[in-house]
């Protein structure tokens, strides 16, 4: 069997502003949590037109066990495994 390895999907949408469209993407990140082969903690937006210049969705810290924390990039306070509301 092959060795498994990391990829990344891109998948296009539209958005009013890079806030909407970091909005969008924590709710599709969540959905996409439920797959085991998903790592939704990574999740970053980009324009269209400059891919290269990403933003990143959640905080990149892992926590205890190798998951990494649900929080917004820069958040404020203790890193968590629960999406603030």
């Amino acid at each position: 069997m092959a060795a498994r390895g990391r990829f990344v999907v891109h998948l296009p949408v539209l958005a009013p502003d890079l806030a909407g469209a970091v909005r969008l993407a924590r709710v599709v990140a969540g959905w996409a949590g439920v797959l085991s082969s998903a790592d939704p903690g990574e999740t970053t937006v980009s324009a269209e037109d400059e891919q290269g210049v990403r933003h990143r969705v959640f905080c990149d810290l892992r926590l205890p066990g190798g998951r990494r924390c649900l929080l917004r990039a820069d958040h404020d306070g203790p890193c968590t495994r629960r999406p603030s509301r």
